[in-house]
């Protein structure tokens, strides 16, 4: 009896600990707003915004006038380097220079469809960002509900850690006085080492996705985090509430991934249009003036120049445009597909997971646990058997982990869904 007055007592105080000073508890919310306002990856991926956005002033600005201005190095008679005399009696005294301007005009409204094809890449980059602030957030939101979960299987483990820690120091002491045999001993120092084995691949595992999740809301990496959710959907149909055409529809106008690839198309379109005006050749009209250099002093002149497109009309960069057409077409029809296949199997998973979980006794695991403690109590006073204790500990803990992991996989399930649907529906805490 005193042993099991012992094991109690310190199985209360385990689970009555607060954590230390430097655990951040973190609800759902609270997390998603650290996220949003830290995280790296999201700023890195910003700046392509800004970036799309400074090409589309690069695309508006109009071409440079270019200004040549030339001046005669040495002149052999006077023996002066730049010289700009004048001598009317012998022009060969005097010096000489030509001055130009020259203004490049585009052609085939290059410059509205580039400022076009500009305005096209900030909705890709927007949409890019707005994709990967998706797939960052499903990220964080499963790391934190991995985490709430794992730390629930971690108070089994500690809890019989600590019970048969106290059991094994106590039957060890009554070995020692010949009361009990050797064996019994063994036993519980061997399910005490695979307990602990297991434990610690469990704290393994849970500090691989708490290394993740701090990088996603940026605090320190010596952070302690406690995860603090309100899982209260069991024997709710939660799935019932948002219909199934529903989740479809929200797929096909939300998806980021899905907008990618349609306005993926509107470049392309926009590309071709910007290859055909490529073809078209520019016009450069310029304004001269020669002080000695021509067939007479002082000599002006305008001028026109244009390429000649006998050979080279962008043949190529027009076909690589109709082919970049044709394939953004079967990749956004790819796409879709790919939408409407991640929304029935998801949905399928979730309803599979959301019957598998109300099926379960609401009241199992709180009468699991009584059970427990009320088998702890007779075995210490010996009315049952080693074996029978055993069994019912092994019992106990892989229900209770079982339970813990079908509710996260259920949660996980409907996190998916929003997460190909592109709309919070589900875990809304």
């Amino acid at each position: 009896m005193l042993l099991f007055m012992v094991c109690v007592t310190t199985i209360n105080k385990g689970q009555a600990q607060n954590p230390v000073p430097d655990t951040l508890k973190l609800t759902l919310k609270e997390a998603e707003d650290q996220f949003l306002k830290n995280n790296l990856a999201l700023i890195i991926q910003h700046y392509n915004i800004d970036n799309a956005q400074a090409q589309v002033i690069t695309a508006k600005l109009f071409q440079n006038p270019q200004l040549d201005y030339s001046i005669g190095a040495y002149n052999p008679v006077t023996k002066k380097l730049f010289s700009l005399g004048y001598n009317d009696a012998d022009i060969t005294r005097n010096g000489e220079f030509a001055v130009g301007i020259s203004q490049l005009f585009l052609t085939a409204g290059k410059r509205n469809k580039n400022i076009a094809l500009a305005k096209v890449g900030v909705e890709q980059a927007t949409y890019q960002f707005f994709d990967l602030l998706r797939t960052l957030r499903f990220t964080l939101r499963s790391d934190f509900f991995n985490i709430y979960f794992q730390q629930q299987s971690e108070k089994v483990y500690t809890q019989e850690i600590g019970a048969l820690q106290q059991i094994l120091a106590a039957f060890k002491e009554q070995y020692g006085n010949g009361y009990i045999a050797q064996k019994e001993v063994l036993r519980i120092q061997s399910q005490l080492y695979t307990m602990q084995t297991e434990y610690n691949l469990l704290q393994l595992s849970i500090n691989s996705t708490l290394a993740e999740f701090k990088t996603l809301i940026k605090v320190p990496g010596t952070t302690r985090i406690a995860a603090i959710y309100n899982y209260n959907i069991d024997g709710k149909e939660v799935l019932t509430a948002v219909p199934y055409a529903n989740l479809l529809d929200s797929a096909n106008t939300n998806r980021t991934d899905l907008k990618i690839a349609r306005v993926n198309l509107t470049y392309n379109d926009v590309n071709l249009k910007v290859q055909k005006a490529a073809a078209w050749p520019d016009i450069t009209l310029s304004a001269n003036f020669d002080k000695y250099g021509s067939y007479i002093p002082n000599f002006s002149n305008l001028g026109i120049s244009l390429p000649l497109p006998f050979f080279n009309r962008n043949q190529g960069g027009i076909k690589q445009a109709r082919i970049a057409i044709d394939q953004g077409k079967a990749q956004y029809q790819q796409q879709q597909n790919q939408v409407e296949n991640d929304v029935a199997v998801n949905y399928d998973n979730a309803l599979k997971l959301e019957q598998l979980c109300n099926s379960f006794d609401p009241k199992f695991k709180q009468d699991y646990s009584h059970l427990i403690q009320e088998v702890l109590k007779n075995y210490t006073l010996r009315n049952i058997g080693l074996l029978d204790f055993l069994n019912y500990y092994d019992d106990y803990k892989n229900n209770t982990l079982l339970l813990d992991n079908a509710r996260l996989n259920r949660v996980a399930s409907l996190e998916q869904l929003n997460y190909v649907t592109g709309t919070p529906f589900f875990n809304k805490q």
